[in-house]
């Protein structure tokens, strides 16, 4: 039980999910900028960037 805890509060599973969301957040911001494609882009990338959070939050539960 002890190893599932300390895997559970590794600092790295925070920064890779604080990373997923500035991400995200980039996808966000790209949505109100003007230039072609803008759409597809910013969606590829919140697309990106949720499945990287999923994976950070089922890592932390693992």
């Amino acid at each position: 039980m002890q190893n599932s805890t300390e895997n559970a509060n590794s600092v790295s599973h925070y920064k890779f999910l604080v990373l997923t969301v500035v991400i995200g957040l980039v996808g966000v911001y790209l949505r109100f900028v003007e230039f072609p494609h803008a759409t597809l882009i910013s969606n590829l990338i919140l697309l990106v960037a949720s499945g990287l959070c999923l994976k950070a939050v089922f890592g932390i539960l693992k």
